[in-house]
């Protein structure tokens, strides 16, 4: 949604496949640098589970009742499956809103499926090991066909003895969060984790360090990911390792840079943005600061820019990046998960006209028409106070988009930013294209009308999109209301059954801060309109 800049060398860089399963790649090294980022109901399982999605509409299952399914336009290829297999810890509760781990490695599954239909990853819980004879058979068979073991939580000796006896011959292992016996390993070889306060350690051993000089950058790319906690994050730790040390995932292209061509574009064709950006001090913090965040950390990133945003680094976005792809980069708006509109509302079939009035919500009654209460994008749901302002323009048939959001800068400054999108209906009622400059790069997204409740208590907002010249594709939803707060109890069950359509857990939900909102800068333009079907006017919320 937000364009994210790293112009300098990082000391973190990810390398292009390192190890393919028929040994057709041999190890290669392209540095990550010169990047662009953009911001990119559950039946509780047995205490033995296993579960996959095997195709588009079926899920084989063990111990666990299957989870509806849906398939993104993942890519289908002639290449064999990548096999990974998660070995939990039983009852173990993530990060993640307290959503146990088997809940997180499950989704993850078929998050996986949405990037590509050949990605199979098998979810145990340790329990199993110790307790079904069937199921460890049963791991024990798909150990034998793994490319990538990851094991989450697991810390009880029992289970932690199998694993060592067990997993061998696996050539990837990845460990988080469990006993320090068991060793995580990468391209066949062993990666210690003997310091403390990482989930991976130093390589031994001069010769080793040599060999795998590679596998640690990869690794220290995935730890910081692993650590931001969201499960965007956990799904690109696995994409990671499956781009480094079995096939490369063609998402991830975009993450290896293109070296002095880039350089050369940037110096031929915007030697002035370039050099009014060096000159303005505000412009020359965003780009040191871009520097010092990670190039796969998007909270970073795009706080970066909003702390320090200003007219020359816009300039020289839409220079290097709009207008002249210095970076060689590509991105295409996601059409999965596939999300469908609402088809009624308040009894009657929507149409146009009232999709883009539950937009305009309660602008009117209100000063703005939505307040956003949580969403599901870590980069852009962080930030405090989020304001919706949806309006109908002065030229007939325009609508507009424009989100007011407050920024903590990096200096502790409190600071409101204000977006401009401009909207266009879909095809299907309740589905709109919206685009926006934001920071010189050009984003469009595909949103949907996911659900509003009759009373406008509170609706969901679900988006795809892309920004072409960042190479940067993303999907994400937002849960609105008219003061900001969650919506009463009485109506969780249709705010989850909302969730569920958009292929969304509660506890993937990042929830605003709206507690301290002084003074956003609100209004619409003159000669802006509301509402043309709805009537909105509900006494109890005149004083929000």
């Amino acid at each position: 949604m937000f364009l994210q800049l790293q112009l300098h060398h990082h000391h973190h860089h990810l390398p292009t496949p390192l190890i393919h399963r028929n040994n057709r790649f041999s190890p290669q090294h392209s540095f990550l640098s010169s990047n662009l980022f953009l911001p990119f109901s559950y039946s509780s399982p047995s205490p033995c589970s296993f579960s996959t999605t095997l195709s588009t509409s079926h899920t084989s299952h063990l111990c666990l009742r299957p989870s509806s399914t849906s398939v993104d336009s993942a890519v289908i290829t002639d290449e064999p499956p990548v096999r990974l297999v998660a070995i939990v810890g039983h009852g173990a509760v993530s990060p993640l809103n307290s959503a146990s781990w088997e809940q997180v490695m499950l989704h993850t599954a078929k998050r996986l499926k949405w990037v590509d239909e050949g990605y199979e990853l098998l979810v145990f819980t340790d329990e199993c090991i110790r307790s079904n004879e069937q199921i460890a058979t049963r791991l024990q068979s798909e150990l034998l066909k793994a490319d990538i073991l990851v094991i989450v939580a697991v810390t009880n000796k029992e289970a932690v003895n199998w694993i060592k006896i067990n997993t061998k011959t696996i050539e990837n292992v990845i460990c988080f969060d469990s006993s320090p016996d068991l060793k995580n390993k990468l391209g066949g070889y062993d990666i210690h984790n003997e310091v403390k306060g990482s989930i991976f350690g130093n390589f031994l051993g001069s010769s080793e360090l040599d060999k795998t000089k590679d596998s640690y950058e990869v690794v220290q790319t995935v730890s910081e990911a692993w650590d931001r906690r969201s499960s965007d994050d956990i799904r690109f730790c696995l994409l990671l390792l499956i781009n480094a040390y079995i096939r490369p995932v063609p998402i991830l292209k975009n993450l290896r840079a293109k070296g002095f061509s880039t350089l050369n574009c940037m110096l031929k064709n915007c030697g002035k943005q370039v050099l009014n950006c060096l000159l303005d001090p505000n412009c020359r913090k965003a780009l040191q600061c871009l520097n010092k965040c990670s190039p796969v950390d998007q909270v970073c990133n795009y706080r970066c820019i909003a702390s320090y945003e200003s007219e020359n680094l816009e300039a020289f976005s839409l220079c290097v990046l709009q207008k002249n792809n210095c970076l060689e980069l590509e991105a295409e708006v996601p059409t999965k998960p596939y999300v469908p509109p609402m088809v009624q509302f308040r009894g009657q079939n929507l149409s146009h006209e009232t999709a883009e009035d539950l937009f305009v919500g309660w602008l009117g009654s209100l000063q703005w028409s939505w307040r956003v209460v949580a969403g599901q994008n870590p980069a852009y749901d962080q930030f405090p106070c989020q304001y919706q302002l949806f309006y109908r323009g002065k030229a007939k048939g325009s609508f507009w988009y424009e989100p007011v959001f407050q920024v903590k800068t990096f200096e502790g400054e409190m600071v409101w930013r204000r977006r401009r999108y401009r909207v266009k209906r879909g095809k299907i009622q309740g589905t709109f294209y919206f685009s926006v400059l934001d920071n010189g790069v050009v984003s469009n997204e595909f949103w949907t009308i996911v659900d509003v409740a009759d009373d406008l208590s509170w609706g969901l907002f679900h988006y795809h999109g892309a920004a072409r010249a960042a190479g940067q594709s993303y999907t994400g939803a937002v849960l609105v209301s008219p003061d900001g707060a969650f919506p009463d109890e009485s109506e969780r069950t249709k705010v989850i059954a909302a969730l569920d359509k958009c292929e969304i857990k509660e506890w993937e939900l990042f929830f605003v801060d709206n507690c301290s909102c002084i003074d956003p800068p609100l209004g619409t333009p003159e000669g802006s309109s509301l509402h043309a079907v709805v009537q909105i006017d509900d006494p109890k919320w005149k004083h929000v």
